[in-house]
């Protein structure tokens, strides 16, 4: 299985679980691999042949930017599900950063992978 990935995919949201933070969008870094075959699209050279990790990208900024969840766990699982779903990717590992959430520590977030990886 080949793998395309974004990393450091920056999208502001309301997430959380507290009063200030359902009022103030915060930042999450998404990290996303996800299973694909590319070699027909090496092959044909055509984006018509593979994963287009614009149109996920652009998928995951409306979809998270429209979020309002309390947990990371949550949005991590929505997303990982939008990916299967609607891309039709058989896996994905989805890592979702919720940074500067606890004080002195410089990442903290869930790290999940759901499909199958074959």
């Amino acid at each position: 299985m080949d793998i395309v990935y974004l990393n450091d995919l920056r999208i502001d949201t309301i997430i959380g679980i507290y009063d200030w933070e359902r009022r103030t969008r915060q930042t999450v870094i998404l990290d996303i691999e996800m299973g694909a075959d590319i070699k027909r699209a090496a092959e044909t050279d055509s984006i018509e042949n593979t994963l287009d990790y614009k149109a996920v990208a652009k998928r995951l900024f409306t979809y998270v930017g429209e979020s309002e969840f309390n947990l990371v766990e949550t949005l991590a699982e929505r997303i990982a599900t939008l990916l299967l779903e609607e891309f039709r990717v058989p896996w994905c590992r989805v890592r979702l950063n919720k940074k500067g959430a606890v004080r002195g520590v410089r990442d903290v977030g869930v790290i999940i992978e759901r499909g199958n990886k074959s």
